[in-house]
């Protein structure tokens, strides 16, 4: 099997911190007490019809979902979370292992650690706990731009990846402790990435939600696909204030609820024809149900899994899913939709503060 390519010079700076940054993100996330404290999701203003005369049989209902050169048999996500420590290692294998039970795509968390420990690695491999099931790679666009194709394809093989998402950090960075500065040539990568990877790129934000105009920059360059992670979930400018200090906490206070909400992402990208997961805050199934009827592909959930894992392991991740997979099935047949993909079609009403996002940001 090919070996992850040895760090860079700025990367082995770093080698000492990541190990600790992964575990007190995994406690932090855990804890609950980094969710966006004044600005929600607004999933709750998208309230879809109710048909008393659904005129279908719940048990011929269709939820299954190509995505990204697979098929799901629902259209959901387990969401990037971690990688890099022991903890990392067990909750990556038994949610991989969840995603190949139930039939769902899992995303692997930032793989930078493997560049800068490779003996974290293995923390990263699923593909023996779920040989058929889309994995999604990680990587950050600052670590991407220096390197070469070679080397992230080197990443991505590694780990069996179907896909590679590529996160934009960028107001995450600013209040992590060590975080990046340098920004620019970040279009020019994806644009080498898209043309030479050989793999789909997913470009993925980190909680702060894409913009209609970055959409439209994706779009440009030839990727075709995106997770939105908007704002109204885990605040990852929070999770980064709780580990801050001094001007950069005092920054990430004030920045703790920036973003674009996720249902307004969605709603923002939808008519631009890109395949999008829907993240950022989901929390059950008519979340999922809701972000499907504003026009994502899919739902992606993190936080819920995670804390439905620390309560009961492997066991309680896959009850936890397959109530969310009933709960969208469930919305699906009380709309008078013959599969999840119609509910993009659903007679809905959609609240103010949603409309005025659609109206205004475009």
């Amino acid at each position: 099997m090919s070996q992850p390519p040895s760090p860079s010079d700025p990367e082995r700076a770093q080698q000492p911190l990541i190990s600790q940054r992964k575990s007190e993100h995994i406690a932090l996330c855990a804890s609950g007490d980094v969710e966006f404290r004044n600005k929600g999701t607004l999933l709750d203003q998208v309230q879809l019809v109710h048909q008393a005369i659904p005129e279908r049989h719940y048990d011929e209902l269709d939820l299954s979902t190509p995505l990204l050169g697979k098929v799901l048999k629902a259209p959901i996500v387990i969401s990037a979370m971690t990688g890099g420590t022991d903890e990392a290692q067990d909750i990556n294998r038994d949610l991989a292992r969840a995603a190949e039970t139930l039939g769902l795509g899992f995303g692997l968390g930032s793989q930078r650690a493997m560049l800068v420990r490779p003996e974290t690695t293995r923390t990263f491999q699923v593909r023996e706990f779920a040989p058929t099931a889309l994995v999604l790679g990680n990587l950050g666009l600052v670590q991407a731009q220096r390197m070469s194709t070679e080397e992230v394809q080197i990443l991505c093989q590694t780990v069996g990846a179907d896909a590679l998402c590529v996160h934009l950090a960028t107001a995450m960075e600013l209040v992590q402790p060590g975080g990046d500065r340098d920004f620019r040539g970040g279009l020019d990568t994806l644009k080498r990435l898209h043309q030479e990877l050989g793999i789909p790129i997913v470009v993925k934000e980190t909680g702060c939600g894409l913009s209609r105009e970055v959409g439209l920059q994706v779009r440009r360059i030839g990727i075709s696909a995106v997770d939105v992670s908007g704002a109204g979930g885990t605040s990852w400018v929070g999770v980064e204030t709780h580990r801050a200090d001094g001007i950069a906490r005092a920054v990430g206070e004030a920045l703790w609820d920036w973003g674009v909400p996720t249902a307004a992402s969605v709603s923002l990208l939808a008519d631009l024809g890109l395949q999008i997961i829907a993240t950022g805050g989901l929390r059950t199934g008519l979340d999922v149900a809701s972000a499907l009827a504003l026009g994502a592909r899919a739902g992606g959930l993190a936080a819920p899994v995670l804390k439905a894992w620390k309560a009961g392991g492997y066991d309680g991740a896959v009850e936890f899913l397959r109530g969310v997979i009933e709960t969208v099935k469930a919305v699906t047949l009380l709309t008078g939709c013959k599969s999840s993909a119609d509910l993009v079609h659903a007679p809905k009403v959609i609240g103010s503060t949603l409309r005025a996002w659609q109206q205004g940001a475009r």
